[in-house]
């Protein structure tokens, strides 16, 4: 296989948009693969068990931290969010590229066990527009948009750990910007290594030949 799989990890303000930048790029092309975590947390309006997450009871959760089923976990806002290992290394064994949409704590979790992951931080053009959002979406108690802003703020602390910033002001310009540093990270020597093998191998017989 020319072409390895790459291990994509797109984290960002809550409201910032990150989960409709992903569906929108795994809407348009196939090579992406989108992550479906597992959480605790109860389900929005119109949410469905496997599209968005994969809903568990506390309990369910904890045995899945058990049984090492989870690439990463964490705790954010009170519930367990988590991402299942096993579509993950398949998926990236079939040459498609993984997009995990966690938070900070998770993707530094991530990062220590794939280091050539690519590390993407998406946020709003300001915090008004942050604010917007977040109150515009009416599903959430001004106790949990409080609880969200004040995980922002810890989150900015470790923006400069991330590869890329992403600003998603423009949705369709946010997508073809992050399709355009994935496919350029294709690019690197480091996802190349069998290609590089095979040339090599094929140098090598050519000059036995000789």
């Amino acid at each position: 296989m020319d072409r390895e799989g790459i291990l994509i990890i797109v984290s960002g303000f809550s409201g910032a948009g990150k989960g409709t930048i992903m569906k929108e790029l795994t809407a348009r092309c196939e090579q992406y693969a989108l992550s479906v975590s597992a959480t605790t947390r109860q389900p929005r309006p119109g949410e469905v068990e496997g599209r968005e997450y994969f809903f568990r009871t506390r309990e369910q959760f904890e045995q899945m931290i058990a049984n090492d089923e989870l690439i990463e976990y964490a705790c954010y806002v009170n519930n367990y969010y988590g991402t299942p290992r096993t579509y993950v290394e398949e998926q990236l064994a079939k040459g498609r590229d993984v997009i995990l949409e966690i938070e900070i704590q998770g993707a530094r979790k991530v990062k220590k066990q794939y280091p050539n992951a690519v590390l993407l931080f998406v946020m709003t053009k300001d915090i008004p527009t942050l604010m917007e959002r977040l109150t515009g979406r009416g599903t959430e108690s001004p106790e949990v948009i409080a609880e969200r802003l004040r995980r922002a703020a810890a989150e900015a602390e470790g923006i400069e750990e991330y590869d890329y910033l992403i600003v998603n002001d423009d949705l369709k310009v946010c997508v073809e910007q992050v399709h355009a540093i994935i496919e350029s990270e294709h690019e690197k020597v480091v996802h190349n290594r069998e290609k590089i093998a095979r040339i090599r191998a094929e140098l090598e017989e050519l000059v036995k030949g000789e």
